[in-house]
C-alpha cells in the first residue's frame, strides 16, 4: 500500500476539486488529505474524517497569518502545522510517504516533514505568492504535473521533469445518454442555451446579454451560484433568461444533458490563460454543441468541435449557428475528447509517471 500526504489548497468539498479527483483515484494508495484550517479550527481537534476507504481528511490547525519577514512568528506557524501533520502521520503509521504539494506556500514545510518523494501539482498561475516560493518548490520536486503548456514553460527553468496533466472530468457521470428532466427546466421553452458554474462578479456577461437580446425565441439558462453585478441585473431582466441557482453535483449532468448548446464565458478582470477548466470537459462529455468566448491572444482549444467567438457579436452569431448543427460526427468527437480527459485516465497517467521514476 503506497502512502501519500496530500497538502490541498482548498477544503474538501461536495463539488470535487482537481486534487480530490486525483487523490480518490490513485491505485493501491492510502492518503492523508490535509485541507486549509477551518474557520473555527474544529477540524484540527477531531480525529479526521474518513471520506472513503483509504482516504482521511484533516483540517490543519489555525495559525497566525503573518508576512515572511516576521521571521519568528512565521516560523512558529510553519512549525505548528508541521507538528500537526507529523502527529497524524505517526497515528496512521506513515513512514516516508510521497508528499503531494499543490501551492507555493507549502514549500516552507519541506524541511520539517519526512518523505521519500515530492510531487508538485500545479493547476494555476500563483500570482499572489512570491516567485521564489514556487521556484524553490519546483526545484525540490521529483516531478511536476502542470495543467497546461504555459505552466510547463513557466516552471521549466526550475525543473526538467515536468509532465502535462490537464484538468479532467468524471466522464461516466456526464456522458450519460439517459438523463432526467429537472423540474425547473421542464417549463422553460427550448431551445435552451446554458451555462454551468458560478456566476462570479467578474464574469463578462456582455456576450450573453447580446445573444439573449438577439435570439428572443431561445432560452438562456444559468446554473450555479450567483454573485450580483450590474451586468447580471440587466441580464436577469430579460424574459428569456433564467437563473436556476446552484445544483447538487449529482444533478448537474441532468441539466447539461438537456442543454441544446453549452456556453463558456470569460472573466473581464483576469488575463486569459491556456488552462482548460473542467467545465469544458464536462460540456464535451455530453456531446452537445459548445460556444465559447476566446480571449485576446488565447489559444483556441478543440477548434474542430467548439465554436470559438472573439467578440460578443460573434458569440451571438455562433449561438445561432450551433443550434443548426446536424450529424453525429461532431457529437461523437466531443465525447471522445471527454473520454480521453476522464479523471481515471489522468490518475492512471500520474501512477505511470510515478512508477517510471521509482515513486510508485
Amino acid at each position: 500500500m503506497k502512502q501519500y500526504i496530500c497538502l490541498s489548497p482548498s477544503p474538501w468539498q461536495a463539488v470535487p476539486t482537481r486534487t480530490q479527483q486525483l487523490m480518490t483515484r490513485l491505485r493501491d494508495a492510502e492518503v492523508l488529505f490535509f485541507e486549509p484550517p477551518s474557520p473555527r479550527g474544529r477540524g484540527a481537534r477531531d480525529g479526521g474524517r474518513r471520506v472513503r476507504p483509504g482516504l482521511t481528511v484533516y483540517s490543519l490547525p489555525p495559525v497566525l497569518q503573518v508576512d515572511e519577514r516576521h521571521g519568528f512568528l512565521f516560523s512558529r506557524g510553519v512549525n505548528k502545522t508541521a507538528r500537526f501533520i507529523t502527529a497524524k502521520m505517526d497515528r496512521h503509521r506513515f513512514r516516508e510517504p510521497i508528499l503531494w504539494t499543490t501551492c507555493p506556500d507549502q514549500v516552507h514545510l519541506l524541511d520539517s516533514l519526512p518523505f521519500r518523494g515530492l510531487v508538485y501539482d500545479c493547476d494555476r498561475y500563483w500570482s499572489g505568492f512570491p516567485l521564489e516560493w514556487e521556484s524553490d518548490l519546483a526545484l525540490a520536486a521529483d516531478v511536476i504535473f502542470a495543467a497546461s503548456q504555459g505552466l510547463i514553460d513557466h516552471l521549466s527553468p526550475c525543473n526538467d521533469n515536468i509532465a502535462l496533466l490537464p484538468n479532467g472530468v468524471n466522464f461516466p457521470m456526464f456522458a450519460r445518454q439517459e438523463v432526467e428532466l429537472p423540474g425547473d427546466l421542464a417549463s422553460i421553452p427550448r431551445p435552451i442555451l446554458g451555462w454551468a458554474g458560478t456566476v462570479r462578479r467578474d464574469l463578462d456577461l456582455s456576450p450573453l446579454l447580446r445573444a439573449a437580446s438577439e435570439l428572443p425565441r431561445c432560452s438562456f439558462v444559468l446554473v450555479g451560484k450567483i454573485e450580483g453585478s450590474a451586468q447580471l441585473r440587466r441580464l436577469s431582466a430579460l424574459p428569456n433568461v433564467h437563473l436556476l441557482g446552484p445544483k447538487a453535483p449529482v444533478d448537474l449532468p441532468d441539466y447539461l444533458g438537456r442543454f441544446d448548446v453549452c456556453l463558456n464565458l470569460l472573466s473581464d478582470r483576469e488575463l486569459p490563460t491556456d488552462i482548460i477548466p473542467s467545465r469544458i470537459y464536462e460540456y464535451l462529455s455530453t456531446g452537445n454543441p459548445i460556444v465559447s468566448m476566446i480571449g485576446s491572444g488565447q489559444i483556441e482549444h478543440f477548434p474542430d468541435v467548439i465554436y470559438g467567438a472573439h467578440t460578443a457579436r460573434e458569440f451571438s452569431q455562433l449561438c445561432a449557428s450551433a443550434l443548426t448543427e446536424v450529424g453525429s460526427w461532431t457529437r461523437c468527437r466531443r465525447r471522445d475528447y471527454g473520454a480521453a480527459a476522464a479523471w481515471s485516465v489522468r490518475a492512471d497517467e500520474v501512477c505511470r509517471i510515478l512508477d517510471a521514476i521509482g515513486l510508485c
